[in-house]
């Protein structure tokens, strides 16, 4: 006979924070639920983990099957687990946050998602469950792996000039760099090359462009 564990067993659940930089803003994607509870509130793309899967592949089919996104740049963030956080059960929910540039993205809401938009950070609406507080999170640990890592890049489309770099930086940042410095501190790290391209705005003169040498990598760079 199978031994039965005598305690009660929590439900597992994951939550994506997924960020984006669309009308020169930082957004997150947000699904409109369909169902109970919160049913019509907007929440995280997420959901219950099945018993014979992986923490990051569940993120990773949840995430497609509510907003039709994959093959994002993923990364576990925290794990919430207050006993009142979910109506209707004891739930524990493994959080991550996604990062992607705008191009590389097509929505489409499907599984238990009514619908799937884009919001500004610091315009949401009033979200389900615990999830404004997730996201707050995920923000402060966005812009903290600016100063160490090279986590901006994720936002960046195939090719890209210096000065498309710098405005990324400006928006997580929220405050304005110094062109020259942000420029030298950016080269010094040996993480983007040319491509042998210019690209020309306007009136501007011509400006190199650059692509990450891993763009499916986050590099520590201290």
């Amino acid at each position: 006979m199978p031994y039965s564990y005598p305690y009660p067993h929590p439900a597992v659940t994951t939550d994506i924070v997924v960020f984006t930089i669309l009308a020169e803003k930082l957004q997150i994607l947000l699904i409109k639920r369909a169902a109970d509870p919160y049913q019509g509130f907007w929440a995280l793309p997420g959901g219950f983990l099945d018993i014979d899967e992986d923490l990051e592949e569940c993120a990773a089919r949840e995430l497609r099957e509510e907003t039709g996104i994959s093959g994002v740049y993923l990364e576990q963030l925290y794990t919430f687990g207050r006993p009142d956080r979910d109506p209707r059960e004891r739930v524990i929910s493994v959080t991550y946050y996604a990062l992607s540039a705008s191009d590389q993205l097509q929505l489409k809401a499907a599984s238990d998602a009514a619908d799937v938009a884009w919001f500004p950070m610091d315009d949401t609406p009033e979200l389900a469950f615990d999830h404004g507080t997730i996201i707050r999170m995920a923000h402060q640990r966005l812009v903290a792996k600016l100063n160490y890592s090279t986590i901006a890049f994720q936002f960046m489309p195939d090719t890209f000039t210096l000065s498309e770099l710098q405005t990324v930086y400006e928006i997580l940042l929220n405050e304005q760099l110094d062109k020259r410095n942000f420029r030298k501190w950016i080269l010094s790290l040996g993480q983007i090359e040319e491509t042998g391209n210019m690209s020309r705005r306007g009136n501007h003169r011509p400006a190199r462009v650059y692509r990450v040498k891993n763009p499916d990598k986050v590099e520590i760079i201290r």
